[in-house]
């Protein structure tokens, strides 16, 4: 089980805050519980964090939705994960779900992944599994064209990261800061270091800014056939959608299809399957989740 992930890496998605940007939508439901095409949002991330070898995952949310994610997710056994849940009482910012994670973490190295964060294409599988066996912290950087909305990075003609500057008021890079992170095993004490923002918040620049000065940060910039999307917009939820549905629609695959991953990693068997969601249902991921199995089960299909 650990072959892909030889630190113990333990993976964390935070899904809470108040989802302002997105009201009346989100009035009464999380951000992460709305549709990103076919499927719920946090499909996404979790995705993200089965591809990069972690079985252990730890979902944060508000008091108000964690149950909501507890009904969908279950304890991850039947994909083979065990799953765990948190919650976050306030908004208090990024870097404290990992004080709230340090007792699951329980000295592992973290990866932590927002729940309206998605990644697609590019070769991001391979980044991921170097990310997760290495053991000093890591970020990714996009090229962005309103850099305004992110964290950005700032780099040296030689190419090296060297200064991280929270929703720039002057653009002194394109570099955006996704929303992944892969931290070494001392993350959850360095977080308890930080002091609240002027937004009353601690702050996820802040704790990458702790781990480049002490020049114990890796930056990666994404490629341009990677596709990062952070939904947490109106306009942005929308593009989202579409950039899914078209993915989908040209290649014949679902994206995020948690079941499809799961036996590709070789998590769970096709006979050992019971996915939490009816096969025989009339959804377009239902139907894609009952042709996997019939391909599998196929007298054409070889191991």
């Amino acid at each position: 089980m650990n072959g892909g992930n030889p630190l113990n890496r333990k993976g964390i998605i935070l899904a809470g805050g108040t989802g302002s940007r997105l009201w009346p939508m989100t009035a009464v439901v999380s951000k992460q519980l709305l549709p990103v095409w076919d499927k719920p949002m946090i499909f996404y991330p979790l995705a993200t964090l089965l591809e990069a070898g972690l079985t252990e995952i730890l979902i944060i949310s508000t008091p108000a939705d964690i149950s909501r994610f507890q009904d969908l997710l279950g304890d991850g056994s039947y994909l083979g994960v065990s799953l765990s849940f948190a919650i976050q009482p306030e908004p208090n910012g990024l870097a404290e779900a990992l004080i709230i994670g340090e007792e699951f973490l329980n000295g592992s190295p973290a990866a932590l992944i927002l729940g309206d964060n998605l990644f697609y294409g590019g070769g991001i599988t391979g980044l991921l599994k170097s990310a997760n066996k290495d053991p000093v912290s890591t970020i990714f950087a996009c090229h962005v064209s309103d850099p305004k909305r992110y964290g950005v990075v700032n780099f040296n003609k030689d190419g090296k990261a060297i200064s991280l500057i929270e929703k720039p008021k002057v653009i002194t890079s394109n570099f955006a800061v996704t929303g992944l992170y892969f931290y070494e095993a001392n993350v959850s004490q360095l977080a308890k270091t930080l002091q609240p923002s002027d937004r009353k918040e601690l702050e996820i620049t802040d704790l990458n800014l702790l781990y480049l000065q002490n020049e114990m940060l890796n930056v990666k910039i994404l490629s341009r056939e990677t596709a990062w999307l952070d939904t947490g917009t109106s306009s942005s939820l929308l593009q989202a959608s579409q950039f899914v549905e078209a993915m989908q629609s040209r290649q014949g695959t679902v994206v995020a299809c948690l079941e499809e991953i799961a036996i590709n990693l070789g998590l769970i068997s096709p006979s050992s399957l019971k996915s939490r969601f009816f096969l025989d249902g009339k959804s377009g991921y239902s139907q894609y989740v009952k042709q996997l199995l019939d391909r599998l089960h196929s007298p054409e299909f070889k191991e």
